[in-house]
């Protein structure tokens, strides 16, 4: 299974009016460590990129008369996804039950019971959050929202990269992008296959992209570590790992006090505060793992802000 180019500008007409573009940001040279430009998706609804992806595959689901409205969606989530969809079932009309691991922050918890949703707390890990939600949508008939492995979730999360196209006419070389289950990666890489280069940047406990490519294919890994909440699938999508072989996709690894030093980094430099798994793209240049070519132009994505500021 993967998706192109096509499949994301199918997205973006689809959600077009229903999603903020969000800013990209100047960095002056020699700031941010060889970063470029700063695409602030934590300014997205629902504070991460998850809202596009969420609100392409509820609207299809409602355009291909899939969708009951008295049943609506389920989700599995360690956060992020559980709040797209909670606000894009709420854009929708629809009720909407989003199972979510014990661990998972108390602020993400409280945002998506506000933004209406049922909350079913299962498990410590994402796995077995997913495993109850497609129980409960195969039992009651709801539309299953996948938090990173369906084909409009990373369409949806691809139009990041038809921006950057058009937000950067004179081009650009490299993306550095967060990978948990791949679905903002295998997006981004579909927009700008034979445009730009992307770079997938993983924690060292939770380096799914890695080990698929090592392996060849999506396998299991252990799972810990401070970007759990966010980044703590267990296995890359099969969606992530197809466009990433196709379209060249390298992995970094970084380790948490990588992002934990690369997080207060981009606080005391530009005063945004993201969370621990956002970070990472930050981190592969702050420690060295990633390092820019003379010359060569760096974006950034800063594609969640869901944390808890007493730890920054």
């Amino acid at each position: 299974m993967t998706i192109t180019r096509a499949d994301v500008d199918s997205a973006a007409a689809r959600i077009a009016g229903r999603f903020r573009r969000t800013p990209l940001a100047v960095i002056e040279p020699g700031g941010l460590f060889g970063a470029s430009w700063l695409k602030c998706e934590y300014m997205q609804h629902t504070g991460s990129f998850k809202a596009r992806g969420a609100l392409n595959r509820v609207l299809a689901a409602q355009q291909a008369g899939e969708l009951d409205p008295a049943v609506g969606v389920v989700a599995a989530s360690g956060g992020n996804a559980g709040l797209a969809v909670a606000y894009a079932a709420r854009t929708c009309g629809v009720p909407a039950t989003v199972f979510v691991p014990e661990t998972a922050p108390a602020v993400k918890v409280a945002k998506l019971r506000h933004l209406g949703a049922r909350v079913e707390q299962h498990g410590t890990e994402y796995a077995m959050a997913y495993e109850a939600a497609v129980k409960r949508a195969a039992d009651t008939g709801a539309v299953y929202c996948h938090a990173y492995d369906q084909p409009e979730m990373v369409a949806g999360a691809g139009t990041i990269g038809l921006e950057l196209l058009a937000d950067l006419p004179d081009g650009f070389d490299t993306v550095l992008v967060a990978v948990g289950g791949g679905g903002l990666m295998a997006g981004v890489a579909a927009a700008l296959a034979g445009r730009a280069r992307v770079v997938g940047v993983e924690p060292v406990h939770a380096p799914t992209l890695h080990a698929a490519l090592a392996a060849g294919r999506p396998v299991d890994v252990a799972v810990s570590g401070i970007a759990a909440d966010s980044l703590g699938a267990r296995r890359l999508g099969d969606i992530g790992y197809a466009v990433a072989v196709q379209t060249g996709v390298r992995s970094v690894l970084v380790t948490d006090d990588d992002i934990i030093a690369a997080r207060r980094t981009l606080w005391a430099q530009r005063r945004i505060v993201l969370e621990h798994g956002a970070a990472a793209a930050l981190a592969a240049l702050t420690s060295g793992a990633y390092r820019p070519g003379d010359g060569e132009r760096v974006v950034l994505v800063a594609c969640g802000a869901n944390t808890d500021l007493s730890d920054l």
